[in-house]
């Protein structure tokens, strides 16, 4: 079992920054890649960013490139999510995700995670 513990969200206006963390803990490696999902109120879950398992290739949507970075902590059981110039439409409940995989390298495929965050809440007002 693998727990994944997401923080940092809260409300901020457009064009703030925030940046998010996600904690992995019950397993004793972490060769695994993880990434992040939103899902705004209405809408489908999206894919926003992912990294492989050594943290030396990374994936953006498109609507979150040049102002979103992901990246690991040094034991790598640790994934960031560094928000810059927020908009309103990025408003939503960011879930972090686990690949079910070893040494992956992401997806922006949902069925490829195993693991889900509880999710934590970024509002942008404008």
């Amino acid at each position: 079992q693998v727990q994944l513990v997401e923080s940092g969200g809260g409300l901020v206006q457009a064009g703030d920054s925030l940046r998010l963390s996600c904690a992995a803990s019950g397993r004793t490696n972490s060769n695994y890649a993880m990434g992040w999902f939103r899902q705004a109120p209405g809408k489908e879950r999206e894919f926003v960013a992912a990294i492989n398992w050594s943290g030396g290739s990374k994936y953006y949507a498109d609507s979150v490139k040049g102002r979103f970075t992901i990246s690991r902590g040094n034991a790598k059981n640790t994934v960031y999510l560094q928000m810059n110039t927020l908009k309103p439409e990025d408003t939503a409940v960011y879930y972090c995700v686990k690949d079910r995989s070893d040494y992956g390298s992401g997806s922006v495929d949902t069925r490829s995670y195993d693991y889900w965050g509880q999710g934590t809440q970024v509002t942008v007002s404008s």
